[in-house]
């Protein structure tokens, strides 16, 4: 009794000692996605409100809604794997990604992420589980966007997109429908490849497990300093593989999983006989054999994520982390095992919507989002606001302290997390390709069901949904739903009314102002001209332009985009030699008068790194790669009239300096002068 009473005594010292230390450090954030979990599975959001049809339950991601807030109307960039993972990893939105369409493993550019953004913060950076976006390469050393060349110090997981479709890395898979769904996989922690010592781990218990351990040696051994971990789940798609054990009794640091760290016993589940268990909820029921393997495999996240809050408890720092939970698209239907099916039909992982993984309609790009945060975000909160995945860097990047970087195309979510203040509104963006077509699903409209799918886009204008499938054009037309009223996308507004039609334009020319071709991923509006402002009152606006300036030093060029100035004024030409800032970021805004229809080359040259947009659309990236006082220059076909610009600039020298030039495609580069110009 002695000896309990003086160990009882020691932990409870040592977690208020933890808690002190929290309250005084930058929050920590935990990001946890999901792979192909539908909006429609999880219990709070759709499975509770199933009755007289076979659902599932998440009593403990239910229980996090509770206590935290529910994104119900948050968006997957697209709707597959690579294309979400590289647009929440970099923030940028499809219009700008680098990794596009169903480009898997390619290479995340060497450009800001997260991890870079949070370590140029402060942080200690791990990602554990499901990368994907690592570029041609056969070891940590070849391949040149490996996890630690992108801002992670830490990395624990599959590299490779395939290998995560099979979730018994270490052990032969017979009942899989490919050589690809049978063989080991390689897992890698920083430099080595460590499957060998894996034998019997599944992998949502394995990157659980590895998780606590990380969080728990980080909070304990660095207390001073915050930490993020991106903890990418390769679970529930692809092989509808389930675990070999029921959870561990108990949850947090004493219960739950366990990482032990002995080859063959890496973890306290790697017993018994693999792919065998099945949840007692499930077990008996009247299912198919893909639905109980399925419900069973969402169980266990759902029991894995509890396991994780838990220790945050234990720890004594869950007031001070952030935990976001979200899925990379919609539900998928395969079980890549040779005699198991499944589809999303079973418990209707699509909630209230239409549509799956690969579709542009809302079950396939809505996905399910969660944000807990005890002390900051108050219990059982909903928002039904549209937000992105691009919207996570600038959101974690305040959080931290800093600014987000100028390339980013998102928004800060603390006003809505913490219910604060206003919230600026999101944009929303989706494209894709796909050649496939909509499943042909009973409760699906009957305009939905095999639908083909194509070249897809959609856009958010004035609180609308605009969606286009098949695009063969600029100008094909947009159908247009109020999400709000209509959340099947069952009645198409376009062309109901004038206000309709005049949307429809609105809705053609947003989606040229806020993305750029890219030649890996080509689109039928490529070559489009990107109209100009439409009724800019010419003879009412001042000449020059706008400028603000906000002190500081940037480990990149920032966005200054909701951020109160330092400075602030008006000048007739782009120089920033006029700027009195000292050291610090500058951004010039106004509008620009293009003489003619055709493409325009932008030539930027400056003393430490620049970014420029030409309405939403990034024209000239000079920053992340930029090599100082060299010349970058960027295309853009755009419509004769007025144009906005924004250019974001790097100042820490009296002498610094930055050139912008523009030309026509049969002229010479000539500056900026006042005639161009208009204050907004």
């Amino acid at each position: 009794m002695f000896s309990f009473r003086i160990v009882s005594l020691l932990l409870i010292v040592f977690t208020t000692g933890l808690a002190r230390a929290a309250e005084q450090r930058a929050p920590n954030v935990i990001f946890i996605l999901c792979d192909d979990l539908g909006w429609g599975d999880l219990g709070v959001f759709y499975q509770n409100q199933l009755t007289n049809h076979p659902h599932m339950k998440t009593p403990h991601i239910d229980k996090m809604a509770e206590q935290g807030l529910q994104l119900r109307a948050h968006y997957c960039p697209a709707p597959v794997c690579a294309p979400s993972r590289s647009t929440l990893l970099t923030g940028v939105h499809q219009g700008h990604a680098v990794v596009r369409d169903n480009q898997f493993d390619k290479m995340l550019e060497n450009n800001h992420t997260l991890a870079t953004v949070m370590r140029d913060a402060g942080y200690k950076t791990a990602l554990i589980g499901k990368y994907g976006l690592q570029g041609d390469g056969s070891d940590a050393d070849s391949w040149p966007g490996y996890p630690t060349k992108r801002g992670f110090d830490e990395f624990y997981g599959y590299v490779r997109h395939r290998d995560g479709h099979l979730h018994y890395p270490a052990n032969p898979y017979p009942a899989g429908d490919s050589p690809n769904h049978k063989d080991p996989k390689e897992v890698w922690h920083n430099d080595q490849e460590v499957s060998a010592g894996l034998s019997g781990c599944y992998t949502t218990d394995l990157f659980t497990a590895r998780s606590k351990d990380w969080i728990a040696k980080q909070a304990t051994q660095h207390p001073e300093q915050p930490f993020f971990l991106y903890l990418a789940y390769d679970t529930p798609h692809a092989a509808l593989q389930v675990p070999a054990v029921e959870y561990p009794e108990g949850s947090g640091l004493n219960g739950g999983l366990q990482w032990l760290g002995e080859p063959g016993k890496m973890i306290n589940t790697a017993v018994g006989t693999i792919d065998s268990y099945r949840h007692p909820d499930y077990a008996d029921q009247e299912w198919s054999d893909g639905a109980i393997r399925f419900a069973t495999m969402v169980r266990r996240i759902d029991s894995a994520v509890g396991d994780l809050l838990q220790t945050l408890q234990d720890l004594g720092i869950d007031e001070n982390t952030l935990v976001v939970f979200s899925s990379d698209n919609g539900p998928h239907r395969e079980s890549y095992l040779s005699n198991v099916k499944y589809d999303p039909t079973a418990f209707k992982s699509y909630g209230r919507f239409d549509g799956i993984k690969r579709d542009t309609l809302e079950g396939g790009i809505r996905v399910p989002t969660l944000a807990w945060w005890p002390s900051h975000i108050k219990p059982g909160q909903v928002t039904h606001a549209p937000s992105q995945f691009h919207d996570w860097m600038p959101t974690f990047a305040e959080i931290a302290g800093a600014l987000s970087p100028a390339r980013s195309d998102g928004v800060s979510l603390l006003p809505t997390l913490q219910g604060n203040r206003k919230q600026t509104p999101s944009t929303i963006y989706v494209e894709y390709v796909n050649n496939g077509a909509t499943p042909n699903y009973s409760d699906f409209a009957p305009l939905h069901r095999g639908q083909k799918r194509r070249q897809m886009q959609v856009v958010h204008v004035d609180g609308f949904k605009g969606i286009r499938v098949n695009i063969q054009s600029a100008k094909d037309p947009f159908e247009i739903y109020d999400l709000a009223k209509d959340p099947q996308e069952r009645t198409n507004l376009a062309g109901t009314s004038d206000r309709f039609r005049r949307l429809q334009q609105k809705m053609q020319d947003r989606v040229l102002q806020l993305r750029r071709p890219n030649p890996s991923a080509k689109r039928p509006y490529d070559d489009a001209l990107v109209p100009a402002v439409d009724g800019l009152p010419e003879e009412s606006i001042a000449e020059g332009l706008h400028w603000r300036a906000r002190n500081g030093s940037f480990a990149y060029v920032p966005s200054l985009q909701g951020q109160t100035p330092d400075q602030i004024g008006t000048v007739d030409h782009i120089d920033l030699k006029q700027i009195s800032i000292a050291t610090g970021a500058v951004e010039w805004s106004g509008y620009f008068k293009v003489p003619a229809d055709g493409d325009y080359t932008f030539t930027l040259s400056t003393s430490r790194g620049a970014f420029l947009r030409i309405h939403d659309a990034a024209v000239i990236d000079a920053d992340a790669q930029y090599e100082a006082g060299s010349d970058v220059t960027g295309t853009i076909r755009l419509a004769k009239g007025w144009h906005p610009i924004r250019l974001t600039c790097l100042k820490a020298e009296a002498d610094d300096s930055l050139t912008l030039t523009w030309a026509a495609s049969d002229s010479e580069p000539q500056p900026f002068v006042t005639a161009d110009l208009r204050q907004p």
